[in-house]
């Protein structure tokens, strides 16, 4: 049976493709895991990945812990660097454990270079999105920076994968309510930075994981948090700290921008970013009182309700670009 490698972070793709090039470097042999196809109730969607070691540690997931134990015998005997095809079909979903008879098409790629791997890590440190081509029986895949409209896409020869860099979380404050939302962030798989410039709020925090920066908020933002896959909480409780914040999160291409505060308080900072010129349709895509409404009163509760809107919109988001 496959034994899962430990991992301090999450599952992601970077994650994967980062351990992989690990182990590469180590001088292990690796297989990459690609679900290039699903039918029925398969549990991962197509792109998922896993890497499997020759000794049978995995990391990743391509089915949800159903075919993942099968991997490294799958792995044993694929001396040659170059892709395949493996579907599992219903007498084999039985076997798998997979629900209701599922089947996925998976992509196999017997791995030989780290530096392809931390070609694509670079970029993606760099918030860059890319792109990296498969095409069946060829010896080694393509990257390049990927387009906007560039997605994952599997034609029975071509794998075509698709890895933006994390999404990230800015929040601006480090109080109470920023350290519940930053662990339950975390936990999702955001890339979470903390910006306060009060000193008394960073020397408390205890986060070891989440890194906490003492500049400007909007300095911060400007530099960590203005692309299409970041997001910004003022939550600060001083509006002299968030709307520094606001001020050029509104205006940039961050997909998801809030406040803390009540009805009557978002209507006085709607009014004092008018007042700082911001336009009018930045001040719109401004959510606030940030969070669902689902009658939460303490912090770990209204935690709950931010990280509820933001899941929802970012699902919003990945379906828009999907459909593009």
């Amino acid at each position: 049976m496959a034994r899962v490698a430990e991992m301090t972070m999450d599952n992601s793709a970077e994650q994967v493709l980062g351990t992989a090039a690990d182990w590469l470097n180590a001088g292990h042999g690796v297989e990459l895991v690609t679900v290039a196809r699903t039918w029925g109730s398969s549990p991962r969607p197509a792109g998922s990945i896993a890497a499997v070691r020759e000794d049978g540690v995995l990391v990743g997931s391509v089915s949800g812990g159903c075919v993942e134990k099968q991997l490294s015998e799958a792995f044993r005997g694929q001396g040659l660097a170059r892709t395949h095809t493996h579907k599992v079909n219903d007498d084999q979903a039985r076997r798998f454990g997979l629900a209701c008879g599922g089947e996925l098409e998976l992509v196999f790629e017997t791995l030989t270079q780290a530096s392809a791997l931390q070609s694509i890590l670079q970029h993606l440190d760099e918030r860059q999105r890319v792109r990296r081509q498969v095409h069946i029986g060829d010896l080694a895949a393509t990257v390049s920076v990927a387009t906007r409209t560039d997605q994952f896409s599997w034609d029975g020869e071509t794998l075509q994968q698709v890895f933006g860099p994390s999404w990230r979380l800015l929040l601006v404050g480090a109080g109470q309510l920023s350290h519940y939302v930053a662990q339950f962030a975390h936990a999702l798989d955001f890339d979470v930075i903390v910006v306060d410039p009060r000193e008394q709020f960073r020397d408390a925090w205890d986060l070891q994981q989440i890194p906490i920066l003492a500049d400007s908020p909007d300095d911060a933002v400007l530099s960590s948090a203005t692309d299409t896959r970041s997001a910004v909480l003022a939550l600060s409780h001083d509006p002299n700290i968030d709307d520094l914040a606001l001020i050029e999160a509104l205006p940039s291409e961050a997909f998801f921008v809030g406040a803390l505060g009540s009805a009557r308080n978002y209507e006085k900072r709607c009014v004092r970013l008018a007042g700082l010129d911001v336009s009018e349709s930045a001040i719109a895509r401004l959510r606030g009182p940030v969070g669902l409404s689902i009658g939460s009163r303490t912090s770990a509760e209204i935690a709950i309700s931010i990280m509820a809107e933001l899941i929802q919109v970012r699902d919003q988001l990945s379906k828009q670009t999907s459909q593009a």
